[in-house]
């Protein structure tokens, strides 16, 4: 069973514009190990692609702007469910990396993933 995502909320300002490098090196990352799908490309003003996984889309593109200082915070359904998927996709993750983090009055269970391209995502659910 896949965890389902429901939100995405970028760390800047645009998550349909996501900075890379190379689209082409970046792109199976999302697609083998993330379980995104590719629903449009276009190569003007630059390389870039939109991605969808269950309720949310995110961009990547070949902007100029520096992967390491973006990503996505994703919300999901069942994070230990997350952790689960992405263990069966390859990805080195266990759920002994689990954590809570407090965002305002609101507590999350949530791990961290570094795609190869440099972009950080916090996976995370909601804690009652």
């Amino acid at each position: 069973m896949k965890a389902i995502f429901k939100n995405a909320w970028p760390y800047q300002e645009d998550k349909l514009n996501l900075p890379v490098k190379d689209l082409e090196s970046a792109l199976p990352f999302y697609k083998s190990k993330l379980n995104f799908k590719v629903d449009s490309r276009n190569d003007l003003p630059y390389k870039s692609a939109l991605l969808s996984r269950d309720q949310i889309q995110i961009g990547l593109a070949e902007n100029d702007g520096d992967p390491t200082q973006d990503g996505c915070f994703f919300e999901v359904d069942d994070v230990e469910k997350a952790v689960e998927e992405f263990k069966s996709n390859g990805l080195n993750k266990e759920k002994s990396d689990l954590m809570v983090e407090n965002h305002g009055q609101t507590a999350w269970k949530v791990f961290y993933i570094v795609a190869p391209d440099g972009l950080c995502y916090c996976i995370g659910q909601k804690q009652n």
